[in-house]
């Protein structure tokens, strides 16, 4: 696909979700699939790697949460991985704070490139542990907005998320097809860490059957200091 094709596809494509961008933006997505594709020969970053899919299953999949974007939110992505779904956000969204945590360094050192190439302002890429940043005053409570695509069961995945997340603030889980059962045994979870589901809202892809769950917790009551635990224990003992 030359660049041409690439801004045409992703400029209709982001129409089918009430998303327009002008062809500078689509110029920025064009770079971001180059690099994506080219750092994937040296570091495992996707299984992905028609031009095509990638805008599907990777630009498009990460934008189906825009709309929940306010002016002034400070947004952190949990598990970002290769920039899932902070990097298409920030593109659509220059004027928001993005802080994009992943616990493989490799993968940050390709965002910090992609952040200079793209030209990305008041991002920041953080190489941790989630369970150890959470616990950092700077961050802990601090964040307007949680963002994680295909991390981990809901059950750890909230406890890697609430505790960033000020009261009144939210928690956008992103899933596949069939939750009903996750979410039903992460109930516990989302009462202990001081949640509340707000929201599921069930999609498919444009133009395709491509099944995905937006799960909406708002932060309801301050998440108790002993969350999260010790690094792999929500892995390994989600709250039950």
């Amino acid at each position: 696909m030359n660049k041409e094709e690439f801004v045409k596809e992703i400029i209709l494509k982001l129409k089918e979700i009430n998303i327009n961008i002008n062809e500078k933006i689509a110029d920025k997505f064009y770079k971001y699939t180059n690099m994506l594709l080219e750092w994937n020969e040296k570091i495992n970053l996707t299984a992905i790697t028609e031009i095509s899919d990638i805008i599907l299953k990777h630009y498009i999949d990460s934008l189906t949460i825009n709309k929940y974007i306010k002016e002034q939110n400070t947004i952190i992505d949990i598990g970002t991985g290769a920039g899932f779904p902070g990097i298409p956000l920030k593109i659509v969204n220059p004027n928001n704070k993005f802080i994009l945590v992943d616990s493989l360094n490799k993968r940050i050192n390709f965002l910090k490139e992609v952040e200079k190439e793209l030209n990305l302002q008041d991002i920041e890429m953080i190489h941790s542990r989630v369970e150890d940043l959470a616990k950092i005053k700077e961050y802990r409570e601090k964040i307007d907005l949680a963002v994680s695509r295909a991390v981990a069961n809901l059950s750890t995945l909230l406890e890697y998320m609430l505790p960033f997340v000020k009261e009144n603030g939210l928690c956008i889980c992103m899933k596949g097809p069939n939750i009903t059962q996750e979410v039903e045994d992460s109930k516990k979870a989302i009462e202990i860490l001081g949640g509340k589901i707000e929201k599921i809202e069930k999609i498919n892809l444009p133009g395709s059957e491509i099944e995905r769950n937006i799960i909406l917790i708002r932060k309801i009551n301050k998440t108790p200091n002993k969350y999260p635990r010790k690094a792999g224990m929500p892995a390994k003992q989600p709250i039950k």
